[in-house]
């Protein structure tokens, strides 16, 4: 745990970190993955391998329980038309830098790295308290993902007290997750295709007021269990484990966890009371979210990029 508390520390000094909320940055500058394992593959050295899927997921079945197959889904769930918003999507907007979507290819191949030596197919992303990125965390990884030839994800907003992750796709809200949690919507109902072809996504849904006992009343474990086989990844955005319980739930039914914490912003004493609610929670990795480019680690390999986020200029050089 001892590359955790160093990113914690990082982000107590780091004091001129851009603002990000839940639906994404406002001004972000870059970020920094440290994770629980050493990583040396490159990144299409990840690519080229091959992955064998859950031969149980290969066969369509109506048994309760059973495991969906990847093309129904993709032929049965609504198709609705996303409108990305340029500003928080990187990989949508060519008058953006390459350094952040880099960061993002960076993290993806740390997550397959970890993979390669334990089990890692649900991540659950979450943060200490609002407002540090989490939902651009989510969004922009799994569009980093599935720019990989056939890898297919699927993005689920579990934040069910505030539900963003709609927003920056540009998405329908509903039906949604509290929709199949209260036995109201199935499976196809609730995941939506977009413009990428291998991309899907669950959305919060409609608000409800018990959103604890929704998480708990076993529903969600079922719906992992019907669709995950069916994709390479599937990536929870969750609230915040601080204020309220649910994420520490989400938890459990994950593989792992990545913790966001903003930079400038996040307290390291927060933060740390984070990682001991998730304590035994898998915690593989720790993303420090629009931290200083200067306070990057490495060699320099970007250097003079210029770059548009809301209206703030940001033209400096990076480090990954």
């Amino acid at each position: 745990m001892s590359r955790i508390h160093e990113a914690l520390k990082k982000a107590e000094q780091e004091r001129a970190g851009v603002q990000v909320t839940d639906a994404g940055p406002i001004a972000p500058d870059t970020m920094e993955v440290e994770t629980t394992a050493a990583f040396s593959m490159s990144d299409s050295t990840v690519a080229s391998i091959p992955e064998e899927r859950l031969s149980a997921a290969a066969t369509v079945s109506s048994l309760p329980g059973a495991y969906l197959r990847f093309e129904d889904l993709r032929t049965h769930c609504s198709h609705p038309e996303w409108n990305l918003d340029p500003n928080v999507n990187i990989f949508f907007n060519p008058a953006l830098s390459p350094r952040g979507a880099e960061q993002f290819r960076t993290l993806r191949s740390r997550l397959y790295q970890i993979r390669a030596n334990q089990p890692l197919r649900s991540v659950l992303i979450t943060s200490s308290v609002p407002g540090e990125g989490k939902t651009f965390i989510t969004s922009n990884l799994a569009q980093a993902i599935v720019r990989q030839p056939d890898r297919r994800v699927l993005i689920i907003d579990a934040d069910l007290r505030c539900p963003r992750l709609h927003v920056p796709l540009g998405a329908p809200n509903s039906p949604g997750l509290t929709d199949y949690l209260r036995g109201t919507a199935d499976e196809t109902a609730v995941i939506q295709q977009g413009r990428e072809d291998n991309l899907c996504f669950i959305a919060g849904g409609r608000q409800v007021k018990d959103p604890s006992e929704l998480l708990s009343n076993g529903m969600f474990k079922k719906l992992l269990d019907r669709v995950a086989p069916a994709f390479d990844w599937v990536l929870l955005d969750s609230p915040p484990c601080l204020p309220v319980a649910d994420s520490t739930m989400l938890a459990d039914l994950c593989d792992g966890v990545l913790l966001v914490v903003q930079a400038g912003k996040t307290p390291t004493e927060l933060a740390q009371k984070a990682c001991q609610e998730l304590q035994g929670k898998n915690i593989v990795g720790v993303v420090l979210n629009a931290i200083e480019a200067s306070h990057l680690w490495g060699t320099y390999y970007y250097q003079g990029y210029g770059y548009n986020y809301g209206h703030n200029q940001v033209s400096e050089e990076a480090r990954a």
